[in-house]
């Protein structure tokens, strides 16, 4: 399967009570979709993922799947840090009709990098979906070297990578380690850092899948889409009418502040599951100040 373009890591909203929002789920589908996006993310962590049980995971591939009716490229977050959890997820998605699966490296037990190979390798071949690899030690305690990403690259069924580790040189070497095994027209980089996204799509990457995208949808579609385009003046124009805006939604552990940026929006997102918790004030104001400058509230 071939990546390219914007990817939305999708936000969950929840009810006031913390139970999923499923019609303001569908909602954000929609509006995302008006868009012009490539794609959406189900489940990921921007959607947390992390404190939905497994049922409710279900839920929101299924909800995913069914509201997009194959407008755009659906795309099931799928990872666990058991192997077992991660097939069993990712079978999941199959079954849905999600038309790919993103898997975050395994966490907190920090396998080695061959292990990390053979992880990716049993989901692969226990579920018949295009698998994206994820990338993003600050959140794992893991980085993927270059050498096992290249090598998750020989095997079938993983098609892309979506790389956050925050460095361009890394994707540098990655794209010229692809071309070299003659694999670059077979699997993508993605960026995994919306702020980066411009650099790394000038060296080699296809597409972002990206948490800020819920906010500026349009603004990300078209810089993203300019950059498909060659039309890096206008892409650099748009990278900097966004950086603002994408530092401040960072401001804060993710997603935090885009589901705050929503709720200032008139977005469906509601409370954030703990143990993540408010933003602090000072940094609500300078939020607040970026939405503002980016004409969004």
């Amino acid at each position: 399967m071939n990546f390219e373009g914007t990817y939305v890591a999708m936000v969950t909203p929840f009810t006031k009570d913390l139970k999923i929002d499923e019609e303001g789920f569908r909602s954000n589908i929609n509006y995302l979709i008006e868009k012009g996006v490539s794609g959406l993310v189900g489940a990921g962590t921007t959607g947390e993922s992390a404190t939905v049980n497994h049922e409710e995971h279900q839920k929101i591939i299924d909800i995913l799947v069914d509201e997009v009716n194959g407008r755009v490229e659906t795309i099931a977050g799928t990872g666990s840090n058991a192997t077992s959890e991660a097939i069993s997820l990712t079978q999941y998605a199959v079954d849905a009709g999600a038309d790919a699966a993103l898997l975050i490296t395994p966490y907190y037990n920090k396998p080695q990098q061959h292990a990390v190979i053979e992880h990716y390798r049993s989901v692969a071949e226990a579920a018949d979906i295009p698998i994206v690899a994820y990338n993003v030690p600050s959140r794992t305690g893991l980085n993927m070297d270059v050498d096992t990403i290249v090598e998750l690259a020989k095997i079938d069924g993983i098609d892309a990578v979506k790389e956050a580790s925050g460095s361009v040189d890394k994707v540098s070497d990655i794209y010229r380690a692809l071309t070299h095994e003659g694999l670059e027209d077979e699997f993508n980089i993605l960026s995994g850092e919306d702020s980066l996204t411009l650099p790394l799509m000038a060296v080699g990457a296809t597409g972002v899948i990206s948490a800020s995208a819920n906010i500026d949808t349009r603004r990300m579609v078209l810089m993203v889409d300019s950059i498909l385009n060659d039309d890096y003046t206008r892409a650099m124009e748009l990278h900097y009418e966004m950086v603002e805006l994408i530092r401040a939604l960072f401001i804060e552990t993710n997603p935090v502040p885009v589901k705050t940026a929503m709720n200032l929006m008139g977005l469906p997102s509601g409370p954030l599951r703990q143990p993540l918790a408010e933003m602090k004030p000072e940094n609500l104001e300078v939020l607040k100040k970026a939405l503002k400058y980016s004409e969004l509230i």
